[in-house]
C-alpha cells in the first residue's frame, strides 16, 4: 500500500477532498501481473481473457465446504468467481473486525486460487445482496450527522476503514501481485438511487487505496447506467435481459474512459425467497440461452447466483417499507446453477452443455452424495426464555423506548416491559408513525393478547386493557433491514407507545437478546410445563446420531408443529424458521455435526408441549396460513 494512501485511511476527513488516483505502477504489474482491456476484449497478463463468471458468496457458504463449491463452479466451465462482501459480518461492532470462519476473505480467495480460477471482488460498502441492510452494519445508524451512501464524511470514514482492513487481507491476491483479484466494484448499482459523483470519486480513492492498481468497475442496470457510471472505471450492465440490456452500455455512455468490453455483471438466474402466506418459490431456470448469446458475440458475464447459500443466523434482509416490509427467507437458494445444498440444480448440466461449445475439455463434474434422512427425535421443553427475567439479565430503564441500536444492539429481539400506572383501554399503537417496523408480540400480565407484523399492508389491530400494576410486554423481532440501503432502518419501537391514543408514560424497562450465543444452562435444563394458554417463548432441546460425514451426512431440519422462531444445531444458528413458508425446512451442513448431535430451538409461539423434528432428504416449498392473521394483506 502507498504511504500516501495509508496516511489517508488513518487520518480520515481531511484526505477525501484531496485523494488523487493513485496511479498504475507499470514495474510491479509486469513482474507480477496485470488485467488490463481495450475496446473490446479484456487482457490478462496480455492475453486475451473472456470472463465467465459465476457469483458465490463466501459468507453464505460453510467454510468446509468452499473447495467443493469452487470446483463445481469450474466443472460448469466458470473460470471467474464473484463475490460480495458483508461489512456487518466483518466489523460486528465499531473497530472490531473479524476474519475468521466464514469471514477470512484471505482464505477464500486462497481457495479461489487454489482452484485454477479468477476473482471479482465486490467489498461494498453496500452490496444489496439481499443482506440486513445491504450489508451496512447496524451500528452506524448511531453515528451523529450519519447519511449513507452518500459524499458524507462520517459514512465515507467508516467506509474507508473497513475497506483498509479487507485490503490489508488481500493485497497478495491482487493480480498485481501474483493473485486472483482481476477488478474490484466501486459501490453496488448506485445509478438506482443516485448519482453524486463527488461520493462516487471518493469512495474510488478509498478502494485504490485499499487495493493498488487494482482496476475499478461500476455496475448498474439498464436505466440506471448514466447515473452510475464513474470515469475511468469500467461500465457494466446487469440484468436478466442480456439481449436488452448489454447493448444500452453503448449507448448510455460515451465517456471513452468508462467503454471497454460489454458485460452481464448480474444474469439474473431466478430470484429470491421472502417470507409470507402467499409468497411462492421463484424455483430454478435455465438460461443457457443467454449464455450462448453472450458467448458466440464474446461477451463477458456473471451469473448471479451460480450458488446462493444460506442467510445464516439473522443476517438475512427485507424489502420495503411500501409501506409492508418483506423480510427475505433464511435459505438464499435463489433457484441457483447451484442449489442451496451445493448439489447441481435441473439448470447445471444444461447450462454446463452450453459453455462446452465454447471452453473445450471442461473438468468432469464431482459426485455429490445425496442427502441423509434423520429419524424423527422428540424436543423437549427445558425452559421459559423469560423465566427469572430479571435473574437472567439487568434490564436497562428509560421513560419512553428506545431503538435496539441505541442499546448497542444490531440483531436478534428486544423485549420491552411496562407497569400500568393509570387505566387505559383500547387499540395499542407501537411507535410514534402507528405501524411496526417489525413484529410484535404483545402480552398483559404474561398472556399473549396478539401479534402486530409489519409484513402487511394492514396489520392486526391488538385491543388490551390495562389497570393500574398490570404488566405490558412488548417482543419485538428484527425481521431484518431493508436491503436499499436508504430507508429508516432502526429497529425495535420507534417513538412513544399509545393505547386508544393515549400515550404509554413511565419507566420502559429494555432487555436485549440479540443472540449471537446461545443462553447459559439450556443443555443441563429438566424437562418444563408449557402453558399453551399464556404463550410465553419456550427453548425446547433434542438429541439425534449421526453416522455419516461431510456432505452425505446434509440434511434439512423439519419441525412439525412449530410456529416460529429460531434453531441453533450444536451450537450455530442456522437461522429462523416460520410456518408461513415457503421455506419449510432449515438446511444443516453434514460438516457441522458429530456422532451426537444437539437442537435448541426457541419456540417464539409455543402450541404444544410435546415436540419432534426430523431430518429430511428432500425439501418441500409450501405456503400455510398465518396463524396469528388469517385475513391480513
Amino acid at each position: 500500500m502507498h504511504l500516501s494512501a495509508l496516511l489517508c485511511l488513518v487520518t480520515g476527513a481531511q484526505c477525501f477532498a484531496s485523494a488523487a488516483r493513485l496511479p498504475e505502477s507499470p514495474n510491479a504489474a509486469a513482474a507480477n501481473g496485470s488485467f488490463t482491456w481495450d475496446r473490446n476484449n479484456f487482457y490478462l497478463n496480455g492475453d486475451k481473457y473472456q470472463i465467465i463468471g459465476g457469483q458465490i458468496d463466501p459468507q453464505r457458504v460453510p467454510r468446509e465446504y468452499w473447495e467443493q463449491r469452487l470446483q463445481m463452479a469450474k466443472a460448469m466451465g466458470l473460470n471467474t468467481i464473484f463475490s460480495y462482501l458483508y461489512w456487518q459480518d466483518i466489523e460486528p461492532s465499531p473497530g472490531q473486525f473479524d476474519f475468521t470462519g466464514m469471514n477470512d476473505v484471505a482464505a477464500w480467495h486462497q481457495a479461489i486460487q487454489d482452484a485454477g480460477l479468477k476473482a471479482v471482488l465486490r467489498p461494498g460498502p453496500y452490496v444489496c445482496a439481499e443482506r440486513d441492510w445491504g450489508g451496512l452494519p447496524g451500528w452506524l445508524s448511531q453515528i451523529p450527522d450519519m447519511k449513507i451512501r452518500s459524499n458524507n464524511q462520517p459514512f465515507l470514514n467508516a467506509s474507508a476503514n473497513y475497506l483498509a482492513q479487507v485490503g490489508a487481507q488481500l493485497q497478495e491476491y491482487l493480480v498485481t501481485n501474483g493473485g486472483p483479484i482481476l477488478l474490484v466494484q466501486v459501490e453496488n448499482e448506485y445509478g438506482y438511487v443516485g448519482n453524486d459523483m463527488d461520493y462516487k470519486r471518493a469512495l474510488s480513492d478509498a478502494l485504490f487505496a485499499a487495493f493498488p492498481d487494482v482496476k475499478q468497475y461500476t455496475n448498474d442496470g439498464a436505466s440506471a447506467l448514466l447515473s452510475g457510471y464513474l470515469p475511468g472505471a469500467l461500465s457494466v450492465v446487469d440484468g436478466s435481459r442480456p439481449q436488452n440490456a448489454i447493448p444500452e452500455r453503448d449507448k448510455v455512455i460515451t465517456d471513452p474512459s468508462s467503454l471497454g468490453p460489454l458485460m452481464d455483471g448480474e444474469v439474473w438466474i431466478t430470484w429470491f425467497d421472502s417470507w409470507g402466506p402467499r409468497n411462492g418459490h421463484a424455483g430454478a431456470a435455465d438460461a443457457s440461452g443467454d449464455i450462448d448469446w453472450m458467448l458466440s458475440r464474446g461477451y463477458h458475464f456473471s451469473i448471479f447466483m451460480f450458488h446462493g447459500g444460506t442467510s445464516w443466523g439473522f443476517g438475512n434482509g427485507a424489502g420495503g417499507p411500501d409501506p409492508a416490509t418483506s423480510p427475505m427467507t433464511t435459505s438464499y437458494d435463489y433457484g441457483a446453477v447451484l442449489d442451496e445444498t451445493g448439489r447441481p440444480a435441473s439448470s447445471y448440466n444444461a447450462m454446463r452443455s452450453t459453455i462446452a461449445k465454447y471452453v473445450p475439455s471442461l473438468p468432469d463434474v464431482p459426485s455429490t452424495p445425496p442427502l441423509q434422512s434423520i429419524s424423527e427425535f422428540p424436543l423437549t421443553p427445558v425452559a421459559g426464555w423469560f423465566d427469572d427475567l430479571a435473574q437472567k439479565q439487568n434490564g436497562t430503564i428509560f421513560d419512553s423506548p428506545k431503538v435496539m441500536e441505541a442499546l448497542g444492539q444490531t440483531f436478534g429481539y428486544i423485549l420491552y416491559t411496562y407497569t400500568a400506572t393509570t387505566p387505559s383501554s383500547g387499540a395499542l399503537r407501537p411507535g410514534s408513525d402507528g405501524r411496526p417496523h417489525d413484529r410484535i408480540i404483545v402480552y398483559v400480565n404474561g398472556q399473549r393478547r396478539g401479534v402486530i407484523d409489519a409484513i402487511y399492508r394492514t396489520p392486526a389491530t391488538v385491543e388490551v386493557s390495562l389497570e393500574p400494576g398490570d404488566e405490558l410486554w412488548l417482543l419485538v423481532e428484527n425481521l431484518g433491514r431493508a436491503d436499499n440501503g436508504f430507508s429508516d432502518q432502526t429497529k425495535g419501537i420507534v417513538g412513544e407507545v399509545t393505547v386508544a391514543g393515549q400515550v404509554l408514560t413511565g419507566e420502559w424497562t429494555h432487555y436485549s437478546f440479540p443472540l449471537a450465543q446461545l443462553p447459559e444452562g439450556l443443555s443441563g435444563s429438566e424437562e418444563v410445563v408449557v402453558d399453551e394458554d399464556d404463550g410465553l417463548p419456550v427453548w425446547y432441546r433434542g438429541t439425534f446420531e449421526n453416522s455419516e460425514s461431510g456432505m452425505a451426512a446434509d440434511t434439512f431440519l423439519e419441525l412439525p408443529g412449530g410456529v416460529k422462531g429460531v434453531v441453533f444445531v450444536n451450537g450455530r444458528n442456522l437461522g429462523r424458521y416460520w410456518t408461513i413458508g415457503p421455506q419449510q425446512q432449515l438446511f444443516v451442513p453434514g460438516a457441522w455435526l458429530e456422532e451426537t448431535n444437539e437442537v435448541l430451538v426457541l419456540e417464539l409461539e409455543p402450541r404444544a408441549e410435546s415436540r419432534v423434528a426430523r431430518g429430511v432428504s428432500e425439501r418441500t416449498w409450501k405456503n400455510n396460513p398465518d396463524p396469528d392473521c388469517y385475513e391480513c394483506s
